[in-house]
């Protein structure tokens, strides 16, 4: 079969699998499917395979938690000088720190350090966590939810590639 059927249904099979079980039996646990897809998609657009893993997963937990620390960051000095000026000021930081890190070899994927960024964001954002940001729950706070997700998007990834690699050859 060619490679495109077999990830296709590689891909097919997993992401439902996924799915129902972040929405079904491990609902409880909080995680979020939207997070992992953005990690697992993340994992084909650099090139997959080990080194795609590699490098992607360390760059979602840098970018995770600068986003987590803008929040932080926003949160803290929106008192004192309202929230559009924290919040561009904290993101500024936040970007710069993304660019920068990218000079070390485990933080080089900007792009998927960006996608750990907004998840974190728009997980706080969305679901009403900034609140929770010091949390020890997985389930509450963006930073620890987050990485888990998409660390099991990544694995999700790369497991769907070598499935899909298997059925190609058959």
């Amino acid at each position: 079969m060619g490679l495109l059927t077999a990830l296709a249904i590689s891909i097919g099979g997993l992401g439902g699998l996924a799915t129902y079980l972040f929405v079904g039996p491990m609902g409880g646990v909080g995680l979020q499917i939207w997070a992992a897809f953005v990690a697992w998609a993340a994992f084909y657009h650099s090139g997959g395979k080990t080194a795609a893993l590699a490098s992607n997963i360390p760059a979602h937990i840098l970018g995770a938690a600068i986003g987590w620390a803008a929040l932080l960051g926003t949160t803290n000095l929106a008192g004192a000088m309202g929230v559009p000026v924290a919040a561009g000021i904290c993101v500024a930081i936040g970007a710069a720190a993304i660019v920068l890190a990218a000079n070390i070899g485990a933080f080089g994927s900007i792009p998927s350090t960006v996608y750990g960024f907004a998840c974190v964001a728009a997980y706080a954002l969305l679901a009403n966590k900034l609140g929770h940001l010091l949390s020890v729950s997985i389930v509450d706070n963006p930073l620890i939810n987050i990485v888990v997700s998409m660390a099991v998007g990544a694995v999700l990834g790369f497991v769907s590639e070598k499935i899909g690699g298997a059925l190609a050859k058959s």
